[in-house]
């Protein structure tokens, strides 16, 4: 991976077209890494669904986030990842527990500072 200085702020280099890394113009490098914790929450819930053998679909994922609005650099404190789904009455109860895994196998979940609280929920449609 590489960051670039480009006209308009720092760009992350991609085949299909650079990113701006810069709130106004984009998503800033926090809203980068909350979509990460997202986006790999969801990946990681997609497969323990699989491997348990639920039929399910994944309609949305809804992320929030809190900052530590009294440290100087105002860290991230708290991600909140609403993964909204269909599933069978029978295998909501098993679609719920597995959330406790997701955390556990989730590389960019795994490398945050401690300090930084993620709460999956699970809502049916």
């Amino acid at each position: 991976m590489e960051l670039i200085s480009g006209e308009k702020g720092f760009e992350l280099v991609h085949d299909s077209g650079n990113w701006v890394l810069k709130k106004e113009i984009g998503f800033s490098p926090v809203e980068m890494l909350v979509a990460s914790i997202g986006a790999c929450g969801a990946y990681v819930y997609e497969k323990i669904l699989t491997n348990s053998h639920i039929d399910f679909s994944i309609e949305t994922v809804a992320i929030s986030y809190e900052r530590a609005e009294e440290k100087t650099a105002k860290p991230l404190s708290r991600v909140v990842i609403a993964f909204s789904i269909r599933v069978s009455d029978e295998a909501q109860g098993k679609a719920e527990r597995a959330l406790k895994l997701i955390g556990k196998n989730c590389p960019v979940m795994q490398s945050l500072d401690p300090a930084i609280t993620v709460v999956e929920n699970v809502i049916f449609v």
